[in-house]
């Protein structure tokens, strides 16, 4: 009865209780939303790089090189000598050294030339079919066969370039001989083939050369030890004509970058939702202040202070909850969007049924806010003279 009476109120003032709804909403939505993003990222970055401690390629940007590479998102920064890369894989640092060619796609999907160590880096396993050991066998992941809908003994030819629309290869086919499972990394999107697929479609006819003549992106590299760490980057570096970049340290300066928008996205947040408590506060101050009457003729009636007070506190957090709640699925519907876009793009998972502490933190705080601008001016309802406030009546 009683939260039938509150709903009844709030539904007779909609306007200002769906201002207040609709600020607290939005204050939700951008704290969870960025929370949840912030921390997805972060955490499928960690899982990406994991057990990867250095990527060597072409000279060029460090970072550049790791997003193409590890993260397949950006263009490659060249080639380097299959040559050199060996003479580093016989370094007694060095535990393991997984080269990377690419530089084709199918449909908008990369085609990655690397070794079976890859598969096994990833953890990678078969759904079906057998893994690539021909030229020309490739092993698609499984975003990407659902996507373009490939099946065992399916034949395609690649686009040059990293663009759909470049230039076709129309006298070499690929054949799909397996499918992976879903792993929920960079290889679910990926086609993955030998090496020699790819240095195979981009030699011109006629044409032949000795296997350390040829050229790769880039190599993901594992130490045995720290010390491989601390002297390895630096004399690839200086060395030779190849670049070593850490993907822990790049990683963690792409996050300083975007560090300081999140924080501001926050704080702007946090702002909305104080100004949603203070227009609570300011729509019961104001209904007490305008039904003042009406509130001592419910107390001569026979109702408590108490029960008018709870009355007033129940509204504030029942306006609290409908916003903390608008909030989620405004939170969930813009990670919805954002997942697209990232899918679209070959970048990452979102999780967009994730929850969290900070779902929890947001209901208590959302609850609090609640009480606290509901509060102050209930406490009003003890001030009414009842006598006096009829008497003006």
């Amino acid at each position: 009865m009683l939260l039938k009476l509150v709903w009844n109120k709030i539904w007779h003032k909609r306007l200002s209780s769906f201002l207040c709804i609709l600020l607290m909403g939005i204050g939700v939505a951008i704290i969870s939303l960025v929370a949840n993003l912030s921390k997805q990222l972060e955490g499928n970055f960690s899982k990406s790089i994991s057990g990867i401690d250095m990527v060597v390629g072409a000279k060029g940007s460090p970072l550049q090189l790791i997003l193409s590479s590890v993260f397949h998102i950006d263009a490659p920064t060249g080639n380097i000598p299959l040559s050199e890369v060996n003479n580093l894989k016989r370094n007694r640092l060095v535990k393991t050294l997984i080269p990377l060619s690419f530089g084709d796609n199918y449909r908008g999907y990369r085609i990655v030339g690397s070794e079976l160590s890859l598969l096994k880096h990833y953890q990678a396993e078969l759904n079906e079919g057998k893994l690539f050991k021909e030229d020309l066998e490739v092993v698609v992941g499984s975003y990407t066969a659902k996507v373009l809908e490939l099946k065992i003994g399916d034949s395609f030819e690649s686009s040059h370039g990293l663009d759909s629309e470049g230039e076709t290869h129309e006298e070499k086919a690929y054949t799909v001989v397996g499918v992976l499972k879903p792993t929920n990394t960079v290889l679910d999107k990926l086609i993955l083939s030998n090496l020699e697929s790819i240095w195979h479609i981009h030699e011109h006819e006629g044409e032949t050369h000795e296997h350390e003549d040829h050229e790769v992106t880039a190599a993901l590299v594992k130490f045995r030890s720290p010390m491989g760490l601390m002297t390895i980057p630096r004399m690839v570096n200086e060395n030779t004509s190849m670049q070593a970049a850490l993907p822990s340290i790049e990683v963690n300066r792409l996050f300083q970058l975007f560090g300081t928008g999140i924080e501001i996205m926050k704080y702007l947040a946090y702002l909305i939702v104080l100004i949603s408590g203070i227009s609570v506060f300011i729509s019961l101050f104001n209904s007490l202040k305008d039904q003042k009457n009406e509130k001592a003729l419910i107390l001569t009636l026979g109702a408590s202070r108490t029960k008018v007070f709870t009355q007033l506190l129940l509204e504030g957090l029942l306006l609290s909850f409908i916003g903390y709640f608008l909030g989620i699925i405004l939170s969930k519907v813009a990670l919805f969007s954002i997942s697209k876009l990232l899918s679209e793009t070959n970048f990452t998972e979102i999780n967009i049924w994730q929850f969290g502490t900070v779902e929890i933190y947001l209901l208590i705080m959302a609850l609090l806010i609640g009480i606290v601008s509901a509060a102050l001016p209930a406490l009003g309802i003890y001030k009414v003279n009842i006598s006096e406030t009829l008497s003006r009546e």
